[in-house]
Parts: C-alpha cells; structure tokens; sequence
C-alpha cells in the first residue's frame, strides 16, 4: 500500500471513530447524584440509571413495578426552577437531571384501633386534625406519581365523607410525595389508609361468599388438598393450571355478594 493510501486510510479511520464517539454521546444524558455527575444510557428510569453509576440499592427499592412506593425521588433539570416528584423505577432519566431519593417520610401516623373506631363524620379530622388546615393549594396533587385528586380527598374527609375519600385515594402507594410537599403538614397518605380501612370494616356490604370461604378456612377443609398440592411435581401443578376452570361472572354474581 502506497503511503497517500496509508494516509488516507488513517483519515477515514479517524472519521469513522469520531462517528462513532458521536453516536455513543447522543444516547448519553448526564445527571447528578449528590451533585457527582456520572454519563449514563438514555432510557433507563432513575433506578437503573443510579445502579449503571455505581450505587446498590439498601432501601429506598422495592417492587420496581410502580405499585409500593419505596423509590420516592425529587429532582429537578438544570436552569428549570420547578421541581419534579416520581418513583425511581418508573421515571426515565433526562440530561442535566439533579437527583434526590427519599428512602423514608418520618410523617407521624396517628394510633388507633379499627375494631374501636366508628365510621362517624368526624373520625378522620378527631385522628388526623391538621387536614383542617388544608389551604387548598393543590401541591399535594401536583406531587403525586399516581395522579390522584390528593386535594380532593381531603376535602371529603374534612366534610366527612369517608366513603368517597377512599374511593379517590383507592391507587395511593403510600410513597409520601404529598406529605413532603404540604405546607399545612398534612399527613395525606395516612388520613387516607384510615379512610379505606373503614369503608372496608364498616361501610361496603359484607360478601356472603366471603363469610362462607373463611368458616371453611376455618375448619381446615382445604387442608388436604393444599398437603397434596404441596407434594405434586412442578410439571404437574403447571399442568393443573393451564387446564384449571374458570367460573364466570355470572355463576360468580349468582352465588351472591
């Protein structure tokens, strides 16, 4: 090879590489961990992104599905005043991302009994009395993951509406993002777990089917055949629930709620 090829060769070399490097860099976001910048993969949610920098997670990870609210996080983007609130696992990174986790929200929940309680109007303000602080400002819901009317229930708790509260708060993953944001110090996601708590004790109708099951439960009926069960071959019991029948809604619905 003449030495002009050899040049040339290298050039193209050269390009290629910085091609290549150009690439790679427009599927990186940068972000800041305690304000440590680490380069990571676009599209990884925060949780992967944190684990691709380095960090193990201790607390503050849970299901990694969006459904228990351990991987609370609050960030914000560089030159953006507002914050953002999300779960780790199921926002993706974006470039110029500072972030905080909170792996905790130390919101005092009030002590009670549910089997001495009583689904009256007052029961959710006589536990939780700062909801009548409420100043209706909406943060609560702004700072909820789930997109729930957070502002809302406390309404119908502060009117008394124990139903309609645990109705709208029905999604809350108990992740705390309201709490932290509230500058009345309500404690939203407690107020609400107190909510259903109630509705489920003493407001919605017993399921007779219910009743029935948990009598059988009971008297140990169901133990031989969860004994068996336990002794069957894994290709077995695979087999048993491929070919398991399924009752339908209307044999459900006739044999009462």
């Amino acid at each position: 090879m003449s030495k002009s090829k050899q040049v040339l060769a290298e050039k193209s070399k050269q390009k290629n590489k910085k091609s290549v490097d150009k690439k790679t860099e427009a599927h990186e976001v940068e972000v800041f961990v305690m304000g440590k910048s680490y380069k990571v993969p676009a599209g990884l949610t925060i949780m992967k992104a944190l684990e691709y920098a380095g960090y193990r997670f201790i607390r503050g990870c849970g299901c990694r599905a969006g459904f228990c609210g351990a991987c609370s996080t609050v960030y914000r983007i560089e030159n953006e005043q507002k914050l953002g609130f999300d779960l780790a696992c199921q926002k993706v990174v974006e470039d110029k991302m500072y972030l905080v986790q909170l792996p905790f929200v130390p919101a005092a929940k009030a002590e009670y009994d549910i089997n001495k309680l009583k689904p009256t109007d007052s029961v959710l303000l006589e536990m939780y009395p700062e909801i009548a602080r409420c100043v209706s400002c909406n943060t609560c819901t702004k700072s909820c993951p789930q997109d729930i009317e957070v502002m809302k229930y406390i309404q119908n708790a502060i009117r008394g509406d124990i139903a309609k509260c645990a109705e709208l708060s029905f999604d809350c993953i108990q992740c705390g993002l309201c709490a932290m944001r509230c500058p009345a110090d309500i404690k939203h996601y407690h107020v609400s777990q107190l909510a259903r708590r109630l509705r489920g004790k003493y407001l919605d109708p017993k399921s007779k089917n219910l009743l029935k099951r948990l009598k059988e439960i009971n008297a140990r009926k169901f133990d031989p055949e969860i004994e068996k069960l336990m002794k069957m071959p894994k290709e077995e019991i695979i087999s048993l629930y491929k070919n398991r029948k399924i009752e339908s809604e209307e044999s459900i619905t006739a044999g009462g709620d």
